[in-house]
């Protein structure tokens, strides 16, 4: 049984994957650079496997889950820790902004594509999804792109999905919750200019990755509820639009050609 983490070569993911492998759990790490992603696994302990996959279009996540089914019967957890937190609007080969694609497409094609194999799945999200305005119409193509806000808004596309996964999973037995595991000092979001020089400053205080992963960890391995948002290790209300949450599914699947 193995545990697969999105993004898992640098930050909060490389944490995670450090933590899971102590374990004695098979840990895939999922790295869009192979590079990379081979100088991450030569540094972890235990038993760790590289896929590399590109999450920035539908092609790209459907190669990767090919590679994840072939590699793994059964998947105990499927973390999705891979975001992106754009500057500037930049369209996919599919045609939508790119920060959509990875922060909510790939999660959601992804889930369609494993769910015969999944246990539970756990979203790496964003306490700023609370500020976010998801709109179906132009949110998907960065017509309201904006280089804060769109993190905000792709991380809410996400999150409404999170209890209609509970749902079409409740009786197959997967579960499926997403947490903010803090404000971690990564890469996350380091652009140029004065914003950029701004943020690094800012960065300085908040905390490494190592705590971040406490968190993600700790929901990874729980298999009581579904369907839950965290703000850390406390369980959060979450007030969520249901038609917007199906407006966006429905487009995601549209999108991506799921059901």
């Amino acid at each position: 049984m193995s545990v697969v983490v999105t993004g898992g070569n640098r930050g909060i993911g490389y944490a995670v994957c450090e933590r899971l492998a102590r374990t004695g759990r098979r840990v895939v790490l999922v790295a869009r650079d192979p590079a990379r992603g081979a100088a991450a696994v030569r540094e972890l302990p235990g038993e760790v496997d590289l896929v590399a996959g590109d999450l920035s279009t539908v092609a790209g996540v459907r190669i990767l889950a090919e590679e994840l089914r072939r590699l793994c019967p059964e998947i105990e957890v499927l973390v999705h820790n891979a975001g992106l937190w754009p500057s500037r609007r930049v369209l996919t080969a599919d045609g939508v902004e790119e920060a959509f694609a990875v922060n909510h497409l790939a999660p959601f094609l992804l889930n369609h594509l494993l769910e015969d194999r999944l246990r539970r799945v756990v979203q790496v999200s964003a306490g700023l999804f609370v500020k976010g305005k998801a709109d179906p119409e132009r949110t998907a193509y960065g017509l309201d792109f904006h280089p804060v806000r769109t993190y905000a808004d792709t991380k809410l596309c996400n999150v409404l999905t999170l209890p209609l996964f509970a749902r079409r999973w409740q009786d197959a037995g997967v579960t499926i919750d997403a947490l903010h595991p803090g404000v971690i000092r990564t890469g996350l979001g380091d652009r140029g200019g004065v914003l950029g020089l701004v943020l690094k400053a800012a960065k300085f205080f908040w905390t490494a990755p190592e705590h971040g992963a406490t968190p993600v960890v700790r929901l990874a391995l729980e298999e009581k509820g579904s369907g839950r948002f965290f703000n850390v290790d406390k369980e959060l209300p979450v007030h969520l639009d249901q038609e917007l949450g199906e407006r966006i599914w429905r487009q995601a699947a549209a999108l991506t050609g799921v059901g």
